[in-house]
């Protein structure tokens, strides 16, 4: 696995924007990705120094549309801490 094969997209959430004024960013990620995977990709893909990582699977929601139920996808988050005075511009 290639390093931008292991980030699949950014986490935009208000709580995700709050968080990045703080140097911490969250990600999209492969769910078979390791904690040192996925600094060496952020590390390698946005030049910058990762201090901290910490990651977590979601689980899935109930969701209705009508009569019909379903569950959303899963998918694992990594929350990425950077070295002070770095920032990740997307």
């Amino acid at each position: 696995m290639t390093n931008p094969d292991i980030i699949i997209a950014p986490v935009i959430t208000e709580k995700s924007a709050s968080n990045a004024e703080a140097g911490i960013y969250t990600f999209k990620v492969v769910k078979t990705a390791t904690k040192t995977q996925i600094k060496n990709a952020i590390e390698k893909c946005f030049d910058v120094h990762v201090e901290k990582i910490n990651t977590l699977v979601t689980k899935p929601k109930d969701k209705r549309v009508g009569k019909y139920t379903g569950k959303t996808k899963t998918y694992k988050k990594a929350i990425v801490s950077l070295k002070q005075g770095e920032t990740i511009e997307f």
